[in-house]
């Protein structure tokens, strides 16, 4: 009887899986088939032992026909179902079954800094001619849990990506592979020091030079929490994992306008989910996963232990591929191929060889550019270039003249330079001494027998510049069309600081959008700013023939690009261009709310990416202006995640060769983009009433079930928090950054 009352329990779990998959209890009589194994269990003394094992057996013939029929036709939508479900294996079970031992760093359960993030030293073995050796590595991971509130569903609010962080870099001080497992929807949406946001562009900005090698796991990943510890050298998702920029749910509210507290219609849901492309194989075809590790056909549960069995190995083959990639191309192919041959037979118990994860530093700059070229072609591909291809070779002709014009003439010429204006400066500082005690005397008698009249000192040549760089006089030439209308506007402070009507031609011509009593910016076209911004005649643009695509062929996507691009005359939601502010020469990335909300995609990641090379190159300034940007674009799914630390490693190079990176938002900046390699830049401004963020009110409140100030995403918020450095007045935008130009960066710069 114990064993009957054994099997009615795990038959109760296997119906209520399938009622987690399938999203219903509808489906099939599963509702009737779960009552009906409960009764057993509540009458197994009731019956004889034959009859009972007659009913347990006609019960369990069908459970298993119906296991075989999901499986057969699995939805993408299911497939989050499985995930979803609190029988899904969770990070505490692989720390229980994949590796041998572990300790976990940080407090224990709701006592934690943040319990949805655990961090463990952990201990993991193989075996090599039978012989057992150890590897230490440092596991950070996000924990679900199994329904505990505390662990908000694996959600990491800031502190716990900065406790993540953390010990990324005690590993690597102690020169130990990482391993990150991802098991979260997203990030906790607050801007609570250290912010959403920032934290998860900090973390971004550290992986993308970590010295060790590092490889994540994908069982659930959602948008920016997941690339909160999800930039790694390999990257493995479950083969009944998903993968996504958005929740289907959240799909599904935007595609179908759904108002807050409405229900959004299952089918919608079902749909946004085939569309987004979110499962293991739709990740590995677009090349955002490098493997990807086998479930059973229903997915891993808590006492799978063949899958672990499976993940570990896993584990140290994508560890011991990252260690010998460092080496030679030739070792990882004779590896991979070895160890193809011995899949083929199950899991291998022995592994051939005994690989040290230990790198020198020539390996540790081998990975490190290995990585960057990994994130740097992934999206590649998936935009439309409208350039003949007899002109591509021409392009790339260009840039590389246009590198080695820069390499001489900076790097090897302009040291010289300089070397020889120290000495002659050195030889001239003490030669004037000498010469002033000569002629001392002399220009004494002289100013006494001609005395100077008052009045008539010349300026410096400096402020002579100043005075010719007043740039009211420079912008008198375009009228924003804003201020074609003959009305007037109020100020939305005006119940607060008694701001007068403004008439339009005045608001938008003379004030620039701002309220002449109180200050507050209405919003402006990003025209304005190419025209006002830059030196006259200095805007020219590059990339223009990168265009955003539908590489998902997401539904109805198609159409809006083209009314998008048929409204703007515009191909993509970023413009790049080469420009001048007041004599200095820089390259700019403007993200634009006009062509889809400012969103980015693998066109935008791209253009902004070739911004990057091209002021590295250059030995420019790099400006990222953000007119608008809504965040990442859903429609083209994972391709616009991977985006967030393609761009950031980006960013970084051009950071670390001695380039100067200065962001600047406007309106509203939300999500991926500030959340990645908009967030790092180590001077960020806002112009005042911008608004800044990880997430819209209406997410946040939907999320954490409690609602925000009006003003909890205002730029002086942002800078309370110390999230951005200042807030600039749009009139005087063009002053200070000049003077963050003049004042900010190192020798690196051409100017300098």
């Amino acid at each position: 009887m114990a064993d009957s009352g054994k099997r009615l329990v795990q038959l109760a779990d296997r119906i209520a899986y399938l009622i987690d998959v399938k999203g219903s209890c509808e489906w099939a009589n599963l509702k009737d088939l779960l009552e009906k194994a409960r009764g057993l269990r509540e009458s197994v003394f009731d019956m004889t032992e034959d009859a009972l094992r007659f009913e347990i057996e006609r019960i369990e013939e069908r459970v298993s026909f119906l296991e075989e029929r999901v499986a057969e036709k699995l939805t993408p939508a299911e497939t989050v179902n499985i995930v979803r479900s609190v029988q899904r294996f969770t990070l505490s079970d692989i720390l229980e079954n994949v590796y041998d031992s572990y300790t976990e760093l940080g407090g224990d359960g709701d006592c934690n800094v943040d319990p949805a993030v655990v961090v463990a030293r952990a201990t993991v073995t193989r075996r090599v001619k039978r012989r057992t050796y150890s590897h230490q590595v440092m596991v950070i991971g996000h924990e679900k849990g199994r329904g505990e509130e505390f662990r908000n569903g694996g959600c990491a609010k800031p502190w716990g990506n900065d406790k993540a962080l953390r010990y990324m870099k005690v590993a690597e001080t102690e020169g130990i592979p990482i391993h990150f497992f991802i098991f979260t929807p997203g990030s906790f949406p607050i801007e609570d020091f250290p912010g959403a946001a920032q934290q998860i562009a900090r973390n971004l900005y550290s992986m993308a030079v970590l010295r060790v090698p590092t490889v994540s796991f994908i069982s659930e990943g959602g948008s920016g929490g997941a690339e909160a510890i999800g930039l790694s050298d390999f990257r493995l998702m479950a083969s009944r994992g998903y993968y996504s920029v958005i929740s289907p749910e959240g799909a599904a509210a935007i595609e179908g306008k759904i108002r807050e507290g409405q229900k959004v219609p299952r089918e919608l849901v079902e749909h946004c989910a085939t569309q987004l492309h979110i499962t293991a194989r739709d990740n590995l075809s677009l090349g955002t996963v490098d493997r990807v590790v086998n479930e059973p056909p229903l997915g891993a549960r808590r006492e799978d232990y063949a899958f672990f069995r499976r993940l570990r190995y896993e584990m140290i083959r994508a560890t011991d591929e990252v260690v010998l990639r460092t080496k030679s191309f030739r070792a990882v192919r004779a590896y991979a191929l070895k160890r193809q041959s011995q899949e083929a037979k199950g899991v291998p118990e022995d592994f051939d060889a005994l690989i040290s994860w230990t790198l020198d530093d020539l390996e540790i700059e081998r990975l490190l550019e290995l990585r960057a070229k990994k994130y740097r072609v992934m999206g590649k591909g998936f935009y439309t270039e409208n350039r003949s291809r007899l002109l591509r070779p021409l392009g790339g002709a260009r840039n590389l003249a246009r590198k080695i014009y820069y390499e001489v003439r900076y790097g090897l010429l302009r040291p010289h330079k300089r070397n020889v204006q120290k000495v002659i400066e050195e030889v001239s500082s003490e030669g004037s001494v000498f010469f002033r005690k000569v002629t001392g005397p002399v220009k004494a008698a002289y100013d006494f027998m001609f005395p100077q009249p008052e009045g008539e000192v010349k300026p410096a040549r400096a402020e002579v510049q100043d005075r010719k760089s007043i740039f009211v006089e420079e912008w008198e030439t375009y009228v924003s069309p804003l201020a074609n209308e003959d009305r007037i506007v109020t100020c939305p402070n005006a119940a607060r600081y008694g701001c007068l009507d403004l008439w339009v031609p005045d608001l938008y011509g003379e004030f620039c959008g701002v309220c002449s009593t109180c200050g507050h910016h209405f919003p402006l076209e990003y025209r304005w700013y190419l025209e006002y911004l830059a030196d006259k005649g200095s805007v020219r643009e590059f990339n223009a023939h990168v265009a955003s695509g539908n590489p998902l062929k997401f539904e109805g996507f198609d159409a809006r690009l083209r009314r998008d691009r048929a409204r703007t005359g515009r191909r993509s939601g970023i413009i790049t261009f080469d420009a001048r502010v007041q004599g200095i020469r820089v390259v700019v990335a403007m993200l634009f709310g006009d062509f889809r909300n400012g969103t980015v995609g693998a066109a935008e990641g791209e253009k902004f990416v070739r911004a990057c090379d091209r002021a590295r190159t250059t030995r420019r300034p790099l400006l990222s202006y953000v007119h608008t940007t809504g965040g990442i674009r859903i429609h083209e799914g994972t391709l616009g995640v991977v985006q967030m630390p393609k761009c950031t490693l980006a960013v970084r190079e051009y950071v670390d060769s001695g380039g100067l990176y200065i962001v600047v938002y406007d309106n509203n900046s939300y999500a991926g983009p500030v959340a990645s390699f908009l967030g790092c830049s180590p001077y960020q401004f806002a112009i005042r009433s911008s608004r800044i963020g990880f997430a819209g009110p209406r997410v946040i409140r939907e999320t954490t079930g409690e609602d925000v100030p009006p003003d909890y995403h205002s730029a002086k918020n942002a800078l309370r928090r110390g999230h951005i450095q200042g807030i600039w007045d749009r009139r005087d935008f063009r002053k200070n950054l000049h003077d963050a130009l003049i004042t900010m960066g190192g020798p690196h710069l051409y100017y300098k």
